[in-house]
């Protein structure tokens, strides 16, 4: 019988689940965030915060991959693909019942899972560090909206806090509804109550900084000009720059 482990979402709660799989002899452990579980679960197993708990299988497991391999299964926890936590369970139970390193046995499905997700959150990841544009608003804060197809904020806080480090900016992902905010010392996960009518022209012409819209344009006219029509070879431009990320891209929006 499938027994239903619900956890609060973070990556330390989930492993304080694993942990609680093995305290109670779960053979067949569904665990689900709290956010999409199905309410109605009756007898679902709830899982508290536990630190202690979390730290010993974290250790545990730590001692038999390598660091690459334990960045690969947080890449994958980002995913927050359907079900990808009960792959990450299958693929520590595997891991530790192992007597050799299991972590490059491609031929079971659940390591091959965690590599492959990993990489897909890892192109997404650049991708972010790529496209994203930032705006100033009058108070001089530098903001960018994004809506990346994976929980990718955490893993882009370095790239932007060392290129960026003596300005105050903002990375506000409207789908999760949260941003990570750097205040030219430290980084920290903020929650504001932004909604899409900051991606509006008239919503955001009050916050703009006098000079944003001069930038907006003279961005614009760099990228038209380099974008040269009788070379334009659209179906690479949309592979290189897929068009989920046109929407808050500066030089996609129509001229000031």
């Amino acid at each position: 019988m499938v027994h239903s482990i619900i956890y609060n979402g973070s990556f330390e709660n989930f492993f304080t689940a694993v942990f609680e799989v093995y305290e109670y002899k779960i053979t067949e452990a569904d665990i689900q965030k709290e956010s999409v579980a199905n309410r109605s679960l009756f007898g679902a197993h709830i899982v508290y915060e536990n630190k202690e708990k979390a730290e010993r299988v974290m250790k545990a497991l730590q001692q038999k991959i390598t660091p690459f391999a334990f960045r690969n299964l947080y890449k994958s926890f980002l995913s927050e693909l359907p079900g990808i936590e009960n792959v990450m369970l299958r693929f520590i139970q595997y891991v530790i019942k192992s007597s050799n390193s299991v972590e490059r046995n491609f031929g079971n499905n659940d390591v091959l899972i965690i590599t492959e997700t990993a990489k897909k959150v890892d192109r997404e990841k650049h991708r972010m560090e790529a496209f994203i544009r930032f705006q100033k608003t009058k108070d001089e804060l530098y903001y960018a909206i994004v809506q990346p197809d994976f929980n990718v904020l955490p893993l882009i806080i370095k790239h932007f806090k060392d290129r960026y480090a003596d300005q105050r900016w903002l990375v506000y992902d409207v789908r999760r509804k949260y941003g990570i905010y750097h205040n030219q010392e430290n980084v920290t996960e903020v929650k504001i109550d932004f909604t899409e009518r900051i991606t509006d022209a008239l919503a955001r012409q009050n916050i703009y900084d006098e000079q944003e819209e001069l930038y907006q344009s003279l961005w614009q006219t760099y990228f038209n000009s380099i974008n040269i029509k009788a070379r334009k070879n659209m179906k690479l431009h949309i592979q290189h720059m897929p068009k989920r990320y046109w929407k808050y891209l500066i030089e996609k929006q129509p001229k000031i």
